[in-house]
């Protein structure tokens, strides 16, 4: 749905756009401080503004992510043993409120920049909750870690797929503490499918092995000097994966 608002809220006007595109919504996404204390009841509102319009369209997928830019530049996705148990609290209370109110699943989505990015801190988001993840291949490599490995790992735990590839020069600069995360994303860190560190082609056919079968779904970050459109960025993307699929 991209963030609240951005498509129509009125569930027969969005059937109605969408079904005028014969397209079918996957599921939200939604950013939230979850580190913060008392922000629970602003939480529980987003949630109740979009569990209403997923039910309702049969798209029962809910994705939670930390927001990076609630940090300092200094210290990105850093926080202390509160700050910590106060995520995993709202993980927890946000799953179960969307499950029981509105049947519907909520996945979590490890992301640069915030308190769950580095497989040891998605073990132990894994180990402290029975959420299972949105998995996003290309945020897993940024920090020069392997997603199939891990994604073989922790393959029960996985609900939903972001498809993402990491630019390798970017991402050296990023680790050589020469580019700040956040910074990053305008540089292209995430580049097109077919163009960076990550092994697409293996991704894909892991799925297959696997049969996964829910939703997966192609972000595009274009740079601040992207010489593609968003469309045409989209439609390689697009190609690149039927080629992959066929």
């Amino acid at each position: 749905m991209g963030p609240l608002g951005f498509l129509p809220t009125d569930t027969g006007q969005l059937a109605d756009a969408l079904a005028a595109r014969d397209l079918t919504l996957a599921g939200a996404a939604h950013v939230h401080v979850l580190a913060e204390p008392g922000s629970w009841p602003v939480l529980k509102t987003a949630l109740d503004s979009l569990g209403p319009i997923l039910a309702k369209l049969n798209a029962p997928n809910l994705i939670l992510m930390d927001e990076s830019e609630w940090y300092p530049a200094d210290r990105p996705g850093v926080v202390d043993e509160t700050g910590w148990k106060t995520m995993i609290a709202h993980v927890r209370d946000a799953q179960h409120h969307v499950a029981e109110t509105y049947g519907v699943k909520l996945t979590f989505h490890p992301h640069v920049g915030t308190c769950v990015e580095r497989e040891a801190q998605i073990d132990r988001l894994l180990d402290e909750t029975d959420v299972d993840l949105c998995f996003d291949t290309g945020h897993h490599a940024f920090w020069d870690q392997d997603p199939i490995a891990y994604m073989r790992k922790v393959w029960d735990r996985i609900g939903f797929m972001h498809l993402k590839n990491v630019d390798a020069k970017v991402r050296a600069r990023v680790l050589a503490g020469e580019l700040g995360p956040n910074e990053s994303f305008a540089a292209g860190v995430m580049c097109p499918l077919p163009d960076g560190v990550v092994d697409i082609p293996a991704v894909i056919a892991l799925l297959k092995e696997k049969g996964y079968s829910g939703p997966c779904i192609v972000e595009q970050d274009p740079s601040e000097d992207a010489a593609e459109t968003p469309e045409a960025l989209a439609a390689r993307n697009r190609i690149y994966l039927e080629g992959l699929l066929a």
